[in-house]
């Protein structure tokens, strides 16, 4: 590269560690320890972080402009260290997410009925309601059943009176059937007399 290509980029480099060195002044004015004592936990947390990014990061760079891989350095291993203990801090400040909490019904009765369960009168009540329920159990299943017995017979009631009805009605057509022939055949039998 030419030193005229260099130069500006030069001037720019310049410039960013002025902002840098004027960024870092309160803090190199004074020790940490007096700046820190004077701020919240939290505050004060931050700023410990910060500080050390701020003085990891121009190592890195350090690292960079010197030609060494900085990625396989220790410094960059600290790098992501730091940043990890900035993402516990934010967290800290926004509070841990809420959790929506419902309440798990059968293991709350479960609960209840093993902290009562010594309890001989409460022992005795949870005994008779259950009978109580499974005698009005057996008692429906059996009205059911004998609901669909009922429906059961009806339907076939219904169906035999539909079979004799369509017997009647196929014998009552073949007895009118049996009677035209008949008719007929007398009629027949009578002209043919006739006509002797």
């Amino acid at each position: 590269m030419e030193f005229n290509t260099l130069e500006p980029l030069l001037d720019v480099l310049e410039g960013n560690v002025d902002d840098l060195e004027e960024a870092l002044a309160p803090l190199l004015d004074a020790p940490i320890a007096d700046t820190a004592s004077k701020l919240p936990l939290l505050d004060k947390a931050k700023l410990y972080v910060m500080t050390t990014y701020a003085i990891e990061s121009i190592l890195f760079s350090y690292l960079q402009l010197n030609g060494i891989k900085a990625k396989e350095h220790p410094i960059f291993i600290e790098l992501t260290r730091l940043k990890q203990y900035y993402e516990k801090i934010k967290l800290a400040e926004t509070g841990p997410v809420k959790q929506n909490t419902r309440l798990d019904k059968d293991a709350a009765g479960r609960f209840i009925k093993a902290g009562l369960s010594g309890n001989e009168k409460y022992d005795q009540e949870r005994a008779e309601k259950q009978a109580k329920e499974t005698a009005n159990t057996y008692i429906k299943f059996n009205e059911l059943a004998e609901q669909q017995e009922q429906v059961r017979l009806s339907v076939k009631r219904k169906a035999d009176v539909a079979d004799v009805a369509q017997e009647e009605e196929e014998e009552g057509s073949s007895d009118k059937k049996e009677k035209k022939k008949g008719k007929s055949g007398r009629k027949a039998k009578g002209k043919g007399k006739r006509s002797s």
